[in-house]
């Protein structure tokens, strides 16, 4: 008679390698979205419910700190594009615009919101079309 497997519970309680393979809710998808640190303006905040949403697996609460200032990065960035949009002159602004961008896009990253990132970081997208559907469908054809 086999023995019977343990379960993710019992594997993360001794401490196995691959306690985590079981199937359990995360507390994460129960609650609802954390509110930001302070406050922010529309497009910061769809940011915030963006991001938390789509990276919920991988944010952690240590990482909302990084999160609050990258919203308020992309509500400065809002307010000093359109700044720089109206003023063509403004050269100094749209310097600042430039390295700006740059602070957020290094942000993203940081909080693995680039491919390179959720590669790093072990997060694979799903492909909607396998090789093993492609085969069939070449069989079917043929």
């Amino acid at each position: 008679m086999p023995n019977p497997g343990k379960s993710a519970e019992v594997k993360k309680r001794i401490g196995a390698k691959n306690a985590d393979v079981g199937l359990s809710l995360s507390l994460s998808s129960l609650n609802k979205l954390p509110e930001p640190r302070r406050r922010l303006e529309q497009s910061g905040l769809s940011l915030w419910n963006e991001i938390f949403t789509t990276g919920e697996t991988w944010l952690k609460n240590t990482d909302l700190e990084l999160l609050q200032i990258t919203c308020e990065q992309v509500d400065e960035r809002e307010q000093l594009r359109a700044y720089v949009l109206e003023n063509m002159e403004a050269w100094h602004e749209r310097a600042a615009l430039r390295v700006l961008e740059r602070d957020i896009q290094s942000n993203f990253t940081q909080l693995g919101f680039t491919p390179v990132a959720r590669q790093k970081l072990g997060i694979q997208e799903v492909k909607a079309y396998s090789k093993l559907q492609e085969l069939m469908d070449r069989n079917e054809q043929a």
